[in-house]
């Protein structure tokens, strides 16, 4: 049997013009064994859901500068519940203060990462938590 592979989108979303970290973790979850798909700069909320949605992903990680993620971060939550996606999930990082990491983890935003934050932690996180969601829900890996 052949060993079920993460599937992560990477996003992003906004008029956010900076996509050098997206594409290092993009990189760097492949190299881990994961399948990655990368939007591309300005997504909208309903673009990023709707590539979830068609590449079947496990994760969507959205990677933000510009500090419109109080507001971009929530619509794609939404745009993906409302396709039928709320079961992925979902990540992040960027210029995200404390107090709005919290807000957006209490709206289902599981972790987000900020500036410096290690590649290889982002990766093995995604790792494990997918490891005990696909247990928890009898997936065979």
């Amino acid at each position: 049997m052949t060993e079920r592979k993460i599937r992560v989108l990477v996003g992003k979303p906004g008029l956010d013009g900076h996509d050098r970290g997206a594409k290092t973790i993009a990189a760097v979850l492949r190299d881990h064994g994961m399948e990655v798909i990368y939007t591309g700069l300005h997504q909208t909320p309903d673009m990023i859901a709707e590539t979830a949605l068609q590449e079947d992903v496990d994760v969507v990680g959205l990677s933000i500068l510009s500090g419109a993620h109080m507001t971009l971060f929530p619509r794609i939550k939404e745009a993906l519940v409302k396709r039928g996606m709320g079961h992925v999930l979902l990540t992040g990082g960027g210029i995200i203060s404390k107090e709005d990491m919290q807000t957006l983890q209490q709206a289902g935003f599981a972790r987000l990462f900020g500036p410096g934050t290690p590649t290889e932690e982002i990766a093995e996180w995604i790792k494990a938590e997918m490891q005990q969601r696909w247990a928890q829900e009898g997936v065979e890996r």
